[in-house]
């Protein structure tokens, strides 16, 4: 009898073991899946992060660079206004709107990066540069009908120059709009836009002609 009890007891802790065994080992698989959910979403979160970061450094890198041909086409006026107005004084009101849209342009020009974050200040960049455009568009236009200046040796170097500044503007802006592209598709895809929103990562705006504007100036010889 007393053996029949002391095997019972046997079995039934045996028993107890291999339950608590099996919850065991539920828990720890349990345990196991949670952490490999979590370190998956850790390594998307982390590599969708530093990616913005470094997509967005690129789209600051090109805007620098647009920034910094359009400087140069603004160091450029104020000799080319010089030397048109030396042989078309008359001319008065064209150099006029070249200058102020010069001026305009260089207060402008003073908010860096600062304006890929503000779409009414990106705007109003847009404007000034298409306005900046249209005044030298009109300064070449009249120059053409003085033949003693078209053949001045500065004013023909400085056509040259502005020339290829010109190109390089539509070269710079080209790649920032790429840039931006690749940025603004990255942030807004799904999971990206979860980890964009929780990083304050917001879209940049391209840089575009701005409706209306006069065409960007063809120098021709």
């Amino acid at each position: 009898m007393g053996c029949a009890c002391l095997s019972s007891f046997c079995w039934a802790r045996a028993g107890v073991g291999v339950s608590v065994s099996k919850g065991l080992r539920g828990t720890l698989i349990g345990v196991g899946v949670s952490l490999a959910f979590l370190l998956v979403v850790y390594r998307l979160f982390a590599g969708s992060y530093n990616r913005m970061i470094s997509l967005d450094e690129a789209v600051k890198s090109a805007w620098s660079q647009v920034e910094a041909v359009l400087q140069r086409r603004l160091d450029l006026i104020p000799n080319l206004v010089s030397t048109v107005k030396g042989y078309a004084e008359h001319e008065s009101d064209t150099l006029k709107r070249v200058a102020e849209a010069r001026s305009r342009a260089g207060g402008v020009m003073q908010v860096g990066e600062s304006a890929l974050s503000d779409p009414e200040k990106f705007a109003r960049f847009q404007r000034v540069q298409a306005e900046i455009g249209g005044a030298l568009g009109r300064l070449l236009l009249v120059s053409e009908q003085y033949p003693a200046l078209r053949a001045n040796e500065s004013f023909l170097a400085l056509q040259s120059q502005l020339e290829g500044t010109e190109n390089r503007i539509s070269v710079e802006r080209t790649r920032y709009n790429r840039a931006v592209q690749e940025y603004n598709a990255y942030i807004r895809s799904f999971p990206r836009s979860v980890v964009a929103r929780w990083g304050s990562f917001s879209s940049r705006p391209y840089f575009t002609a701005h409706e209306g504007a006069v065409a960007a100036p063809r120098v021709r010889f």
